[in-house]
């Protein structure tokens, strides 16, 4: 055995000799066909295979791809699959793999792919996908087969079901694990026709294949392009829909389980629950989905042994998804997928999941703090702290410390925030470690804020300053973004929740406001962002929070030396005053037959109104109440021309087409002008203020219009 191992190794030798110092074709022709064979044969060790490459490189391989005209006597595919087996040699090394004369051979690797593969060419699909496996494994690998059209080859090649095609499947798998987007957005139809043929196989399959599809079939669901939006793909979902109905509603062992769980979830991820059809079938099918994905989370992390929640942490992330879409359907009103017995059912049963997480997150050791399974537990507890605030009040006040010590830790180490869809952790079964888990709590501690010992407990964790330091961070991702995004971004969502737990900690702990510096720093970073967030209208709902938490808070912290008529607070103040002033307009009023107008909400507004009416409201009392504490202020009113264009407005308005609550909240800003400025004062009766303020049934401005002015002539008399 040593022996001739010895000998094909000295004949191996000679043959490189041979080939460097050939004379002819011939010669080099004889040599490389013992060179190829001991390659095919598996018998070149790492340093041999750089000699044959040092001895030859990429140029006789090369035209050996391109050579048309075979020795006489062989196939005509001869000279081609002989450079197929020495640059599949070459590969295995992956400083050669990713080298531009593998790259640039992309297309005729595609190509042989794609052409018919007889009994003697299948060594030459065989070396085409060692080719593409190596080059898949660099770094530039990726995007040069996206770029250069394997995954439409690939596509094809495993829809034609010829020799190998198994492999094209499970290339296609390794690609869209690392480059889905562009996949998709280059070659979505060929894509979309093999998860058409996939999901087919999985709708008709009776027996093992049925589970192995199931690990499969998530990578070809995208989340973008929406498959909802394609007749195929929608056919796809539904024959899915079918499938996971058949295999759930059957009694299954763990393995059967737990991927068609994940093969769910990886729906949910990407369809939300449009993939399931309403009516009865529908919705037990939904409620089975939930219920199992409960189960599942209660027998992993009830009594967790630690080696089998590592086995399970893929699949009961995966529940954690399923999870999420019962809660928000359980939340839907319109169309409703479940009955309201159902949604009763499901609410019980996902507390008493979210019982089990509780319990699992309260026993993490600080060591275990970076396992992204930990993020996801979390994440899926927000959501429920989000809409459930009634149950298990108790267990979340309890691991509260723990809640903001996790995200005060991942805020620290992960700044700027970012964070991994719920699809991602899923998929990567934990190998990256995302950030921003207070995006996902702060909806939760919106709600719990507005409570007493939840508040407490918040507090004396040092919530307040945390909160403090992740609104700054949030405010620099968002001015760092150079164009208006099409939605509501997750930055954006977190500044307005942000915001919110603020107002409900001035309203509920304005002594905490006044003595805590947290919030001197807060003060100061909302007199620098609302003057540049109020010019860009498509962050109005943001300007408004931030305009009114600084308003609120102004009054408690009048007394500082930031709001001491320093240009950052008057150019606040002039941007709040816009921000109140520029709400309403007057337009012609359909239902009178007079020149009389309407007061309206402005255009620049409507769309928004449901969404900033309270705070208006809230920004107009709280911009009254600091007037008499700021001196400067009324005349920053005049210089904005507020009183004299409210006083225009309502002296042409028609009183009827004004409700009372903005005839309160017009009235409490007038009278704090009216008795803090003889000059605001002076504005509102060239307006005609003691006429209109009767017929709008406002009193106190009509009394403090006579009073001063009373007092005015008094002090003229004298």
């Amino acid at each position: 055995m040593a022996s001739d191992s010895g000998d094909r190794h000295a004949t191996l030798k000679r043959c490189l000799g041979v080939l460097r110092d050939a004379r002819n074709d011939s010669e080099q022709f004889a040599a490389l066909l013992l060179v190829t064979k001991a390659v095919r044969a598996g018998e070149v060790d790492a340093k041999t295979r750089r000699q044959i490459f040092d001895a030859i490189g990429f140029t006789f391989p090369t035209r050996l791809l391109i050579s048309r005209q075979p020795p006489a006597g062989c196939p005509p595919h001869t000279f081609r699959a002989l450079g197929l087996t020495l640059l599949a040699c070459f590969c295995t090394d992956p400083e050669l793999a990713g080298h531009s004369q593998i790259l640039n051979k992309i297309p005729t690797f595609n190509d042989i792919l794609l052409s018919p593969c007889d009994p003697d060419s299948t060594s030459m699909v065989d070396d085409v996908y060692q080719c593409l496996s190596a080059v898949l494994a660099t770094a530039r690998g990726p995007r040069e087969l996206v770029t250069k059209g394997t995954v439409s080859a690939l596509c094809q090649a495993y829809l034609n079901g010829g020799y190998g095609s198994d492999r094209a499947l499970t290339l296609l798998v390794g690609l869209l694990a690392v480059a889905e987007d562009k996949c998709w957005q280059r070659d979505a139809p060929q894509l979309l026709a093999v998860l058409s043929k996939l999901s087919g196989d999985f709708l008709k399959a009776e027996d093992m294949s049925k589970f192995e599809l199931c690990e499969v079939l998530p990578h070809f669901i995208p989340l973008s392009p929406p498959l909802t939006e394609n007749s195929q793909g929608s056919e796809c979902l539904c024959r899915l829909y079918k499938g996971l109905a058949d295999v759930l509603s059957s009694k299954l062992s763990q393995s059967q389980r737990d991927p068609a769980l994940k093969l769910a979830a990886s729906l949910v991820q990407a369809c939300g629950a449009e993939w399931i059809p309403a009516g009865s079938a529908g919705s037990k099918f939904l409620a089975l989905l939930v219920n199992l994905a409960c189960v599942e989370v209660r027998l992993t992390l009830e009594e967790p042994d630690p080696v089998e929640v590592e086995g399970k942490k893929e699949v009961v992330t995966a529940c954690y998804v399923l999870i999420e879409m019962g809660i928000q359907e359980c939340l839907r009103e319109e169309n409703p997928l479940l009955e309201n017995v159902q949604k009763m059912q499901l609410v019980r049963i996902m507390d008493e999941a979210f019982g089990a997480v509780i319990l699992y997150l309260r026993q993490v050791k600080q060591e275990e703090l970076q396992d992204p399974f930990i993020f996801a537990s979390v994440r899926a507890l927000g959501a429920w702290m989000a809409e459930e605030t009634s149950s298990l009040k108790q267990e979340i006040c309890e691991l509260l410390p723990f809640l903001v010590d996790y995200a005060r830790k991942l805020f620290k180490e992960g700044s700027p925030a970012v964070s991994l869809p719920q699809a991602e952790l899923v998929s990567t079964g934990g190998s990256a470690l995302p950030h921003d888990a207070l995006r996902f709590l702060l909806p939760g501690f919106c709600h719990l804020i507005a409570e007493d010992r939840p508040r407490d407990i918040l507090i004396s964790e040092g919530a307040p300053a945390l909160l403090c330091e992740y609104f700054l961070q949030q405010w620099g991702v968002l001015s760092s973004e150079p164009t208006a995004p099409a939605a509501l971004t997750s930055t954006e969502m977190s500044l307005q929740t942000t915001c919110v737990i603020f107002l409900n900690l001035v309203v509920t702990a304005p002594d905490l406001v006044r003595r805590d510096k947290t919030f001197s720093s807060l003060m100061d970073a909302l007199l620098k962002s609302l003057p540049l967030l109020l010019p860009q209208k498509h962050h109005l709902v943001l300007a408004a929070n931030i305009a009114t938490l600084g308003l609120m808070m102004a009054r408690i912290l009048a007394g500082s030396a930031a709001l001491q008529g320093t240009q950052p607070a008057k150019e606040f103040f002039g941007a709040a005053i816009r921000f109140l002033s520029q709400a309403h307009t007057a337009q012609a009023d359909p239902d009178s037959d007079s020149d009389a107008v309407a007061v309206a909400v402005s255009p620049a507004y409507a769309d928004s109104w449901d969404d900033i009416r309270e705070l208006w409201l809230l920004g107009m009392q709280a911009l009254a109440d600091c007037v008499p504490l700021l001196p400067w202020l009324p005349h920053a009113a005049l210089q904005a021309r507020w009183p004299q264009g409210l006083s225009q407005l309502l002296s042409r308005a028609a009183p009827a087409s004004v409700d009372l609550e903005l005839v309160t909240a017009f009235q409490g800003v007038l009278v704090e002008l009216a008795r803090a400025s003889e000059q605001c004062r002076g504005v509102m009766l060239s307006h005609h203020a003691a006429e209109w303020a009767n017929l709008y049934g406002m009193a106190a401005l009509e009394q403090c219009l006579a009073e001063q002015g009373g007092a005015s002539s008094t002090l003229g008399g004298k």
